[in-house]
């Protein structure tokens, strides 16, 4: 797979190595564009091992996606996995999606969509843009045909039929800005239907009528915020660089800190079945809450192993992504 020219995409981005692959792809201004053809992704023993970013449920199913537009499929809450069938593209897969057992989607570099109807066997693509490459780096749907994916300075986009067309999403400019360039790096929803979306130099940016409008919320922080989530109780999470958690109990008006003993960077928050609250983050670092995030308790994993996702299944212990594929517990 040949690295394409990196691009520094915003405060921090590529600190960390498990999040350089989003900015892969994203040439540098004034460079001859390279000539690009979307391949099938290659079925191989070594997909076990590489960098897997984004993790959703298909019913009992978890669907992992990765480097090099590979897509795992466990079918025993993450004690195994298996690559999937058929994937139309070689591109890094950043995020996934499902709105049930059947229907999914996944998002990547060259802004690629990617649709499955058997819960993650065999996919289709359904977009992408080798023109311009603004990488997606996260998707979000509601039901089986409404949806939404963001990415790359301020690309937002909006579908109302499974993702057969895309529109872009007009954002309006932050405040003290002229127009709307801040990366969007995590897309979620409430309980209410209520749209989140983690982004750039401390912000969020907030929906409360299905994404007809949106506006900025400031939370304090002048750093990236790379996940966030909506806890059963409405308690709104983000997090990002330097270990930084931010939390909302106000649908997301406004937000104090979390105490967190590590800077090591949150790269993902996920709310388990007993109601604690878990965080990936860089250098191995794993943090846990029992007070719907507002301190949180944390240790080091001895090899370090950047962590990027996590997923707590139906049965069993939360399953951690890596940059080297699963992570051992």
């Amino acid at each position: 797979m040949k690295s394409n020219i990196v691009r520094n995409i915003g405060a921090g981005v590529l600190a960390g190595c498990c999040l350089m692959s989003l900015a892969r792809g994203v040439e540098q201004v004034g460079e001859a564009k390279p000539q690009l053809q979307i391949r099938p992704a290659e079925r191989s023993s070594a997909a076990t091992g590489v960098q897997l970013l984004g993790v959703a449920k298909a019913g009992r199913r978890l669907v992992a996606v990765g480097d090099h537009g590979v897509v795992m499929l466990s079918d025993d809450d993450g004690h195994s996995f298996r690559q999937a069938a058929t994937v139309p593209v070689d591109s890094t897969l950043t995020a996934v999606s499902f709105s049930d057992a059947h229907n999914g989607w996944a998002v990547g570099h060259w802004g690629v969509v990617i649709r499955t109807v058997d819960g993650g066997d065999t996919w289709a693509l359904q977009r992408s843009d080798t023109g311009t490459d603004q990488p997606l780096f996260s998707v979000f749907f509601k039901n089986a045909n409404e949806g939404w994916a963001v990415g790359l300075w301020s690309l937002m986009l909006h579908t109302t039929d499974a993702g057969a067309t895309w529109t872009a999403v007009k954002l309006p400019p932050p405040p003290g800005s002229q127009k709307a360039d801040r990366n969007l790096y995590k897309i979620f929803a409430d309980s209410d239907g209520a749209l989140y979306v983690a982004c750039e130099q401390g912000r969020v940016i907030r929906s409360t009528d299905s994404g007809a409008h949106w506006t900025y919320a400031e939370t304090g922080y002048s750093g990236s915020f790379w996940t966030g989530a909506a806890l059963d109780d409405g308690t709104l999470l983000v997090g990002g660089l330097r270990g930084s958690i931010f939390r909302s109990s106000d649908h997301g008006v406004t937000w104090q800190a979390s105490k967190t003993p590590f800077k090591s960077s949150v790269t993902d928050i996920v709310q388990t079945q007993d109601h604690n609250v878990l965080a990936t983050s860089l250098d191995g670092v794993m943090l846990t809450s029992i007070d719907e995030g507002k301190t949180f308790a944390g240790k080091q994993g001895a090899n370090r192993t950047a962590l990027t996702a996590v997923i707590d299944p139906q049965k069993g212990v939360p399953v951690i992504l890596s940059d080297q594929g699963v992570a051992k517990p």
